[in-house]
């Protein structure tokens, strides 16, 4: 298995996972990337200044990704941790745990001060791996994500 950034020709390929996980876990619904239109174009998103998105794959197969991207009204120094999904067949192998490690060490490398992130309580193990490498829960939402559906936010300061 290899990480690596996103390349253009990713976008059917991660978005098809990042839907079939939400769907799988019963939160394919408005509010959340699931209706979200950039999730067919992650490439093109991906070329923000300040963002990166690591895809992880094995024999050519887009198995899941993560990244970070500058998302609107959050506070200088604050990067949002956005997009973990991992196709159910390549789950237990701490693939989540490698792609979060390598876009958290690429914030660090862009010297942000924190990572934020939002959540839905259906995923679970996600929540408690984000748990696990330090982000703490908070109390409402930072910024202008859009996604309205989710009801979990944490925080971790690097």
């Amino acid at each position: 298995m290899i990480i690596r950034p996103i390349q253009e020709d990713d976008n059917e390929a991660i978005a098809r996972v990042i839907r079939d996980v939400l769907t799988e876990h019963g939160v394919n619904k408005p509010g959340t990337v699931f209706t979200d239109p950039t999730t067919d174009q992650l490439f093109e998103l991906f070329q923000t200044e300040n963002s990166a998105y690591f895809i992880v794959e094995e024999a050519g197969e887009v198995l899941g990704g993560c990244g970070i991207y500058p998302t609107e009204g959050l506070s200088d120094g604050c990067i949002e941790l956005v997009k973990l999904y991992i196709h159910k067949k390549a789950r237990g192998k701490g693939l989540g745990r490698k792609l979060m490690q390598v876009s958290i060490n690429e914030a660090k490398k862009l010297n942000f001060k924190s990572v934020y992130l939002e959540t839905l309580a259906e995923l679970s193990n996600a929540v408690e791996l984000y748990q696990e490498l330090g982000f703490k829960k908070l109390d409402n939402a930072m910024g202008n994500s859009g996604h309205f559906a989710c009801q979990l936010w944490m925080l971790k300061e690097l």
